[in-house]
């Protein structure tokens, strides 16, 4: 971790750094990038960009998702990650805390197959669209029921990249996510101050040495929760 970085902004965990790329733990509420108005200017990349002039962006994770993010150093290196992205060849996980017992086993993964389109009359929300929706598939596995809370903890691994695919992918099955303001029923909402997805793994071949790296930071409970369940 960096020393400078944490003493600057310790909302920011710098998980890994060196000459080629970055590794960042992003807090929920924090934009990954700016975005429009002058409101909307303070984000990740640009905390970062004040200690390392010299990272861009490669990826984003929505304002309400915390978790692992990585960072280019250098506009050739951001090209071969963001192929890397593009060509599917980075393993990405999330977990989520959801409403319901979701129907999944623990020791296999089920696949949502569900199309995602723009919801033109309330943008920039998206739903599911079997017309014109664009073809969008998560798989899905149960880490733990909670039958008192009645919240299932679950892992996710997104194979397609919609915008707010797995939050909608989840509410389209019966499992919205808790603190879901977008897409939740107002109870489920207000079962979390936050949204409780969380981007826990990431995993890529390095750039330029080409050897694999994996980076792990499981991170969620649920409401009453005293350790994080796996």
């Amino acid at each position: 971790m960096s020393p400078e970085l944490s003493a600057s902004d310790p909302s920011i965990g710098l998980i890994y750094v060196d000459e080629t790329l970055i590794v960042l733990d992003k807090p929920a509420g924090l934009l990954s990038v700016p975005g429009r108005g002058a409101d909307k200017q303070d984000c990740l990349s640009a905390r970062v960009q004040a200690q390392y002039a010299d990272a861009l962006v490669v990826h984003r994770l929505d304002m309400a998702t915390s978790g692992l993010i990585v960072m280019a150093r250098g506009a050739t290196v951001q090209r071969t990650l963001s192929e890397a992205f593009a060509n599917r060849l980075v393993a990405k996980r999330y977990e989520a805390v959801v409403h319901g017992e979701v129907l999944a086993p623990t020791d296999n993964w089920r696949l949502i197959d569900l199309p995602i389109g723009v919801d033109w009359p309330n943008r920039p929300l998206r739903v599911i669209d079997p017309l014109r929706g664009k073809p969008s598939t998560t798989r899905l596995q149960l880490s733990h029921f909670d039958a008192q809370r009645q919240v299932s903890h679950v892992s996710l691994e997104p194979l397609t990249g919609r915008t707010h695919q797995l939050r909608l992918h989840l509410q389209a099955i019966g499992h919205p996510i808790l603190g879901d303001a977008m897409y939740a029923p107002a109870p489920v909402a207000a079962m979390s101050p936050r949204l409780l997805l969380h981007a826990s793994e990431l995993g890529f071949a390095h750039p330029l040495t080409r050897l694999p790296m994996q980076f792990r930071l499981p991170r969620l409970k649920y409401p009453g929760e005293s350790h994080t369940k796996r």
